[in-house]
C-alpha cells in the first residue's frame, strides 16, 4: 500500500466516523471484508487456530484479535495496540430544545477537554445512537446521522463585545447551544427531528424516541493541505488517526505472531466504564481466549502493548511551550512519549522494542516529554499497563491544534507510524 492510498483510506475513515458508534461499526465492517469472524459476548466461543476475530461492547468500544495457526498463545502473547475511539465535542443534553426569539436550540454539554472557541462559526451536523420504542412495544436501536449542517453556534458580533480579540470567557450554558431553525414556538422538536430522520434512513418501525446519544460535528471534510501537500486537516484526529492505524497494521501483518487491537471509547472523561479503558473489557477477551487463569498469567508476561495516542508537535507560533530536547516536528516520524509521574506508560524497556520496531521499518523515532513546568496529559497507557500488568508503551503521531474542532497532523507521519506496527505486530519472543 503506497502512502497516498493509505492517506486516502484515513480521509474517508474520518469523515464516515463522526462519532464513537460510527467509528466502530466502520472498524468491524473492516474486520468483516477481511475475513474476521464477530463474536458476542453473551455467547460461548469455540475459538479455532488461525481465526480472527471482532467483539464489541456498547457499539462503542471494539476489540480485534488473531490466533497463530500453529503453536500456543500463552508462549507468544499479543502483539497489543490501543486507541480510542471518542473525541471532545459537543454533546447534544437528553431534553435540549431551547425556543425563544423565533429559534429552535438545541441545549449541549461539553464532552472531553474541546477547545471551545473552534467551535463557532462552523457548519455543524449531528449524529449518533439513538433508542426507540417499535410498532409492536419492543425497544430498538438505531444510529443515525443528518451528515448535512442542520446547524451553527454563531459568534457574537465585535461591535457588541469590543474587548473580543482579548479573549472571551466562554459560558457552556449559555453560549454554546447550537441553532437549529427558525420556527414558530411548539412546531417541532429535536425529537421529530430524531424521528423523521430514523425514517429517512430506513428505520419504518418507530413509534416513539425513547433516548438518544448524540453529538454535533463539524461537516467540512478531511483533507491534504499545504502547498507542499505537508498535512492532514480533519475533526478527530485525537484519537481516530490511531485508530486506524492499528486497524490497517492488524489487517495488514501477518498473522505468525497473534496481534490484537482494543480501541476504547470514554478516554477524554477518564476512561471510567463498561467500555472505556479502565473497565473490565479489555481483561474479560484475554481472560476468555486464555481459558485459565495460570494461562491468562503467561499470555499477559509474553506480550506488549502499544497505546496510540496523537503527541503535541512543536508549533513554531508557541514553540516556547516545548522543551527543546523533546519537541517533535511533523512528518519526522512517530513519537515515544514518556513522563516520570507515569501520566505515560513508556520505560526504557518498551521504548527499546518500539525503537526495535522502527529500525525494522526503516523509520525514524522522535520522543515527547512536557516542559518540567507544566502539568501533562495521559492516555489509556497507563491504565490497560495498570488493568493488565501488561508491558506497555505509549507512542503518537505529532499534531497540532489537539482538541480544536480542527486538528492538525502530518501527512506522512501516519504512514510511518503504520508501518512500524506492522513490524511490532510481527515481532516473535519478547523476552
Amino acid at each position: 500500500m503506497t502512502q497516498n492510498d493509505f492517506n486516502q483510506q484515513l480521509l474517508t475513515f474520518l469523515d464516515t466516523s463522526p462519532t464513537p458508534f460510527h467509528a466502530t461499526k466502520n472498524i468491524v465492517e473492516a474486520c468483516l471484508s477481511a475475513g474476521f469472524e464477530v463474536l458476542e459476548e453473551r455467547d460461548s466461543w469455540a475459538l479455532k487456530p488461525g481465526g480472527r476475530y471482532v467483539v464489541t461492547r456498547n457499539q462503542s468500544s471494539v476489540i480485534a484479535f488473531t490466533l497463530p495457526a500453529e503453536g500456543d498463545v500463552t508462549a507468544t502473547g499479543f502483539r497489543m495496540s490501543g486507541a480510542h475511539t471518542d473525541s471532545p465535542c459537543l454533546k447534544v443534553k437528553t431534553n435540549p430544545d431551547q425556543k425563544g426569539q423565533g429559534f429552535l436550540r438545541l441545549g449541549v454539554e461539553v464532552y472531553g477537554g474541546a477547545l471551545l472557541s473552534t467551535w463557532f462559526d462552523r457548519d455543524l451536523s449531528v449524529a449518533g445512537r439513538v433508542s426507540y420504542r417499535d410498532l409492536s412495544g419492543g425497544v430498538r436501536h438505531a444510529l443515525i446521522n443528518f451528515e448535512r449542517a442542520i446547524g451553527t453556534v454563531p459568534n457574537l458580533a465585535i461591535h457588541l463585545n469590543r474587548e473580543a480579540n482579548k479573549g472571551v470567557e466562554i459560558n457552556a450554558q449559555n453560549h454554546l447551544p447550537i441553532v437549529l431553525m427558525q420556527q414558530e414556538d411548539g412546531a417541532q422538536s429535536f425529537a421529530d427531528l430524531l424521528k423523521g430522520q430514523l425514517e429517512a434512513q430506513g428505520s419504518t418501525d418507530v413509534s416513539e424516541v425513547l433516548e438518544h446519544e448524540c453529538f454535533a460535528y463539524d461537516t467540512q471534510t478531511a483533507a491534504v493541505i499545504g502547498f507542499k501537500d505537508d498535512f492532514i486537516a480533519s475533526a478527530r484526529l485525537d484519537n481516530l488517526l490511531s485508530c486506524f492505524i492499528g486497524l490497517k497494521s492488524l489487517l495488514d501483518a501477518p498473522q505468525a505472531v497473534p496481534s490484537l487491537l482494543v480501541c476504547n471509547d470514554h478516554e477524554e472523561v477518564g476512561s471510567m466504564s463498561a467500555s472505556g479503558a479502565q473497565g473490565p473489557f479489555l481483561q474479560s477477551v484475554l481472560k476468555r481466549i486464555a481459558g485459565q487463569e495460570e494461562r491468562y498469567q503467561q499470555m499477559i508476561a509474553a506480550s506488549m502493548m502499544v497505546s496510540c495516542d496523537n503527541a503535541h508537535g512543536i508549533h513554531p507560533n508557541y514553540a516556547s511551550y516545548h522543551d527543546n530536547n523533546h519537541a517533535p516536528l511533523l512528518n519526522a516520524g512517530p513519537v515515544i512519549k514518556l513522563n516520570a509521574n507515569q501520566r505515560y506508560a513508556s520505560n526504557s524497556e518498551s521504548s527499546a522494542w518500539f525503537r526495535l520496531a522502527c529500525q525494522q521499518a526503516g523509520v525514524e523515532v522522535q520522543s515527547f516529554i512536557m516542559r518540567s513546568d507544566l502539568a501533562c496529559g495521559s492516555t489509556i497507557g497507563p491504565i490497560t499497563s495498570a488493568e493488565l500488568g501488561v508491558r506497555t508503551i505509549d507512542v503518537g503521531v505529532p499534531q497540532f491544534a489537539m482538541h480544536s474542532v480542527r486538528e492538525l497532523a502530518g501527512s506522512r507521519d501516519a504512514y510511518m507510524l503504520y508501518r512500524v506496527l506492522k513490524c511490532f505486530n510481527s515481532l516473535p519472543d519478547i523476552a
